[in-house]
C-alpha cells in the first residue's frame, strides 16, 4: 500500500515539474534546417581545427587554414549555403 502511494507522489512531482517548465514554441522546418546546418558547419570547423593541429605537410596546413577561414566566415555571416 505504501508503495502505491509513493509512486503516485512521484507521478505528481513529475507532473508538477513539467507544468512549471516554460512553454516553448516549436521551430519551423526552416528554423530546424538552419539550426542543423549551423551545427554541421560548427562540427566541420572543429574537425578542421583538429586536423590542422596534426597536419605535417605545408600544403595540407594551407588547405586546412583556408577551409577554417571559410567555415568561420559562414558561421559569422549566417550564410550557411556552400
Amino acid at each position: 500500500m505504501a508503495r502505491g502511494f509513493e509512486s503516485k507522489d512521484v507521478e505528481f512531482q513529475q507532473a508538477e515539474a513539467q507544468r512549471r517548465l516554460p512553454a516553448r514554441r516549436g521551430l519551423s522546418p526552416e528554423e530546424r534546417d538552419a539550426v542543423e546546418a549551423r551545427g554541421t558547419v560548427a562540427l566541420s570547423l572543429a574537425r578542421a581545427r583538429a586536423e590542422l593541429d596534426a597536419a605535417r605537410s605545408a600544403g595540407h596546413r594551407r588547405m586546412l587554414e583556408r577551409a577554417i577561414g571559410d567555415l568561420e566566415r559562414r558561421l559569422a555571416s549566417g550564410g550557411l549555403a556552400p
